[in-house]
């Protein structure tokens, strides 16, 4: 009770929230900054070493680095990477990063939809850091955590193999957000091959509610809920590709446009691979794009392998398995402006044998863990 009170005093002084977030782990940036500024060193993360157990005893499992690789591993700063590192170059974009060994497609997926939310990402991903002005090798990231916003510190020293970096990077090479992002998330989240989610990253990122919709048989509806959450600001992902294996896209439009004489409802995606595109109707190369407008094409069409590429509603239908959608609000759900949605908070605690449930790919196992939980729910009136 006495934590519950003490809780809810805090949040009644406005923390946890993006302008006052939590210190993760109890770590203040700006006194770690000035610390280390005043004494002239660069920080180093004691509470998230660069060593083997900051890589994850899950990758070196599952052999995604090989004991000679693992070996050759230095860990080192974006400065001895490169001369002239900086956090954005030019702005921030969904084709700025491609996938390293790590088999994260999920959280790649997730961070591309997130681009598209600029005032979302700019907290996330504070943009006031700097390579050169005040540096002494630390940064922090934003993430949504049981109910409120936290604020995570890492050292910028990052996993290489002969100076390149192993996991997320940028195809800029002097670009380090995506690469810093992900440490940082492996941090706070502790990054497990095949038990994270794309609903469970964009939630982080966003605190936002959260959606699954399967599309096996989708409902009439379905068109133009995708519709009002592409328009109100609202993240998409898919998860599974139904007939391959397992894969998560970004839905990065959404368009109707005449064809023949008729409405074509497509839909875009982004692969987090960078290449690998559908090559059926509407597709970069198809002829089905001079049967529209001069002005559709030239908004629409662009014939590059970049991973990302349009497909039929009817298609993304048959050949996805599910849709993920995560909002600020639940406003999406609405077809029309009159209804206006309520929020009621509950909190309480999950206990291991009592209450606490396994991972969404792991019913059968129980957690082990005990932490506090945030329940947000929503009435419509």
């Amino acid at each position: 009770l006495t934590l519950m009170v003490a809780g809810a005093r805090y949040k009644k002084d406005g923390f946890g929230k993006f302008t006052k977030p939590q210190k993760f782990l109890g770590q203040d940036y700006e006194q770690l900054k000035q610390y280390c500024l005043t004494r002239g060193v660069s920080f180093i993360d004691e509470t998230f070493l660069p060593d083997r157990r900051s890589i994850g005893q899950e990758i070196l499992r599952h052999g995604i680095l090989s004991p000679s690789e693992l070996a050759c591993v230095e860990w080192r700063r974006p400065a001895e990477i490169v001369r002239f590192p900086v956090l954005v170059l030019d702005g921030v974009s969904r084709f700025d990063f491609g996938q390293g060994k790590l088999g994260n497609c999920w959280f790649l997926a997730s961070i591309g939809a997130l681009t598209f939310q600029k005032s979302i990402f700019e907290e996330v991903v504070p943009l006031e850091q700097r390579f050169d002005e005040n540096y002494c090798g630390i940064f922090h990231f934003r993430f949504w955590r049981f109910g409120q916003w936290e604020d995570v510190v890492i050292d910028d020293k990052l996993p290489t193999i002969n100076g390149r970096l192993i996991f997320v990077h940028s195809k800029n090479q002097n670009e380090f957000w995506p690469a810093l992002l992900e440490k940082a998330y492996a941090k706070y989240a502790i990054l497990i091959l095949d038990i994270m989610r794309v609903e469970e990253a964009m939630m982080d990122f966003t605190g936002g509610v959260h959606i699954n919709i399967e599309l096996s048989q989708p409902s009439p509806s379905l068109w133009g809920l995708i519709c009002r959450a592409g328009r109100d600001g609202s993240v998409c992902a898919i998860d599974r590709e139904s007939r391959l294996k397992c894969h998560a896209y970004t839905v990065t439009g959404i368009k109707e446009m005449m064809s023949r004489g008729k409405i074509v409802y497509l839909v875009r995606l982004w692969n987090p691979w960078g290449k690998g595109e559908w090559k059926g109707d509407w597709s970069d190369r198809s002829p089905l794009w001079q049967t529209v407008s001069p002005e559709d094409r030239e908004m629409c069409l662009s014939v590059a392998d970049d991973g990302e590429f349009w497909m039929t509603f009817e298609d993304f239908c048959k050949f996805y398995a599910d849709i993920d959608i995560c909002g600020l609000s639940p406003d999406f759900f609405n077809e029309s402006d009159s209804s206006q949605w309520t929020t009621s908070v509950y909190e309480g605690r999950w206990v291991a044998g009592t209450t606490a449930g396994g991972c969404l790919n792991y019913r059968g196992i129980k957690s082990h863990c005990k932490c506090v939980e945030t329940l947000n729910t929503y009435s419509i009136s």
